[in-house]
């Protein structure tokens, strides 16, 4: 079957990592605001919004296929909003059909972990999904600035995909140097939400990650950034991280080659 271009094809590799964890983090924001720049103040509410579904999906699955235990957490807890339009049939993956018949998971999303609960020790990877939600809240997250500060401290592999990259900005490392500079980073374009006409959020990827000295990277695709797609991987800080919502699968599966790597060792 034709793989429509702005979805993926990718087929991760499964790896023996039975008994590790996996924690997969989400955005709480359920409408698509707009805000007023200086106060926060919300000038208009939006229509429905959340984590794009295969950015939650993708990774969970492939961490399960590897035998790991995996979690979810949102920047609030309880239920995870998901956007509607990512779960329409032309748009919808495998890994999303399979979590629409997967009771486990969907209780799971419905009773999400809050991320000021989670300790980070528990787990292996920690894993930042995206979507248009994550714009408001994941950068704005004291609560997830700490944990993914403590979560590099103690050495465990980090990841992201799309606006999920935006959960890296407000973190530091151990010598209080914001996390993302000099790191190898990606997340969505600028002239992506541009052509989908999605510039109102309050924060952007590209912009913030530049801004706050990533060594930002990214594909461009003739058409539509839409339809491209990259992976950057810092080894030396333990960093994967996936431009668009073409990118979860791949990036989970980098993740959990960084973590074999290093339990080789």
């Amino acid at each position: 079957m034709a793989i429509l271009p702005f979805k993926s094809n990718h087929e991760p590799l499964a790896f023996d990592l039975e008994g590790r964890r996996a924690l997969v983090i989400t955005t709480s924001q359920r409408t698509l605001d707009t805000l007023d720049p200086v106060t926060g103040e919300v000038l208009k509410r939006g229509k429905p919004t959340g984590v794009y579904a295969s950015e939650m999906t993708e990774p969970y699955y492939v961490f399960k296929d590897s035998g790991l235990h995996v979690d979810l957490a949102s920047i609030q807890g309880g239920a995870i909003p998901i956007e509607a339009q990512s779960l329409w049939l032309p748009v919808r993956t495998r890994y999303d059909s399979r979590f629409l018949k997967d009771e486990v998971a969907r209780h799971q999303a419905e009773h999400s972990l809050c991320i000021a609960d989670v300790d980070v020790g528990d787990y292996d990877i920690l894993f930042m999904a995206g979507g248009w939600g994550a714009a408001y809240d994941l950068m704005q997250s004291p609560a997830l600035n700490a944990q993914i500060s403590q979560a590099y401290a103690e050495g465990k592999v980090l990841g992201s995909v799309c606006h999920g990259a935006l959960g890296f900005i407000g973190a530091v490392k151990p010598d209080g140097s914001p996390l993302v500079q000099g790191v190898k980073l990606t997340g969505v374009t600028n002239r992506q939400l541009k052509a989908l006409g999605v510039t109102h959020t309050p924060k952007h990827p590209e912009t913030e990650l530049r801004n706050a000295g990533a060594s930002y990277e990214w594909s461009h695709h003739r058409i539509t950034d839409l339809f491209a797609n990259h992976i950057a991987v810092d080894r030396d800080h333990g960093i994967v991280s996936a431009q668009n919502q073409k990118g979860g699968a791949e990036a989970a599966e980098q993740a959990l080659a960084m973590l074999a790597r290093r339990l080789s060792r």
